[in-house]
């Protein structure tokens, strides 16, 4: 019986990463694209803040096509419907059946996702949905995980760790009230190693702004200057 066709929603995070890392690993599906929105202004991911450069090193490293959906700026929510419906009708045109996503435990975003699949003729994956997230992001960095803080919150993270790598040592300096994965927003990361990727990118944290509420890191390709990695010392 041959397995269904599905995409991964891409956000250039550890998440979507381990997600795609499960969805092979168990074998329910045949995983044939990276999706991900695409802020059409400034070429960077959206929310994260990740350039499409980068975007498009981590989807050759994967072996996997990269799908984008081009958002304008600003964008409505229901202008950011119409374009991932046209989408979703262009993956079920491909033959694509599913889509995997990197959630964990937020119900009102699963929620949505459902209703926005519903009658799509995609069904939604979450395979690392209800885990324990110190548990899980522990698991990934055993695993050879590593990505740096893209983004974060500065109201409930250090905008020191903006640019820095996600090791061991960051998760236990969060707050208690910081979700280690980062699920309720706190942070956002750019993974630039992980067992799904054929070999690690070369990732330098560059510029840090602040920009709408958000701390972001430009991150950029090649070269060790502007590197940071909180260790153990």
């Amino acid at each position: 019986m041959s397995r269904r066709r599905a995409v991964v929603s891409w956000s250039s995070g550890k998440d979507a990463a381990w997600a795609l890392h499960l969805a092979r690993q168990r074998g329910e599906v045949e995983v044939a694209g990276l999706l991900c929105s695409i802020n059409a202004r400034f070429q960077r991911v959206s929310m994260h803040g990740v350039r499409r450069a980068l975007l498009q090193q981590q989807a050759q490293a994967a072996g996997m096509p990269l799908m984008t959906v081009e958002l304008p700026w600003p964008c409505s929510n229901e202008e950011y419907e119409r374009r991932m419906g046209a989408a979703c009708a262009r993956l079920r045109a491909q033959g694509v059946e599913v889509i995997v996503f990197g959630d964990i435990f937020l119900e009102d975003v699963r929620q949505y996702r459902e209703r926005q699949l519903a009658g799509t003729g995609l069904e939604p994956l979450f395979p690392l949905w209800g885990s324990d997230t110190g548990a899980l992001v522990r698991e990934m960095l055993d695993a050879g995980v590593r990505a740096r803080i893209a983004c974060l919150d500065p109201a409930r993270v250090d905008r020191s760790l903006a640019g820095a790598e996600l090791t061991e040592a960051v998760v236990r300096w969060l707050p208690a009230n910081v979700d280690p994965c980062g699920e309720n927003g706190e942070f956002h990361t750019f993974v630039f190693d992980a067992p799904v990727f054929a070999h690690p990118l070369d990732v330098a944290a560059g510029e840090v702004v602040e920009r709408d509420g958000f701390v972001y890191a430009d991150l950029v390709a090649g070269g060790a200057a502007g590197r940071r990695c909180y260790n153990d010392g």
